[in-house]
């Protein structure tokens, strides 16, 4: 068995200010992101602060993509977590670097969820009884 999932950590920097700190055009670029990867967007949460900087969430039904922003900084992060292990990551960090104007990427992958599970002959099934 492979990896549950992966975990893939976008460090943006040298990104345009005033697109970090534009709400509407992060959340656009997330939820693009979102559908480049072929994945089924649950759910949303986007939130802009005072006086700068963006936060968000799209649930997707593979897992999750977030973004916070500093536009002060011209810095992201960017996770995806996804269960869809065939996903095209190029495409998505390629697009986050077009979209964000990011001149100074590094990105980060993380296998989850790696066998062996030792713990797992000391489960308990979950059943009606227990």
């Amino acid at each position: 068995m492979d990896a549950l999932g992966i975990h893939l950590i976008i460090e943006l920097k040298g990104c345009n200010p005033r697109l970090l700190d534009d709400l509407p055009y992060v959340e656009e670029t997330l939820l693009e992101a979102a559908k480049l990867a072929n994945t089924r967007v649950i759910g949303k949460f986007f939130h802009k602060f005072s006086p700068v900087g963006v936060t968000g969430i799209v649930a997707i039904a593979e897992s999750h993509l977030c973004i916070h922003t500093w536009p002060e900084y011209g810095y992201a992060a960017v996770d995806m977590f996804t269960c869809k292990l065939d996903f095209e990551s190029d495409k998505i960090v390629n697009y986050l670097l077009w979209r964000l104007r990011c001149v100074h990427p590094e990105v980060k992958f993380l296998e989850r969820g790696k066998p062996p599970f030792p713990h797992i002959s000391q489960v308990t099934p979950c059943t009606k009884e227990n």
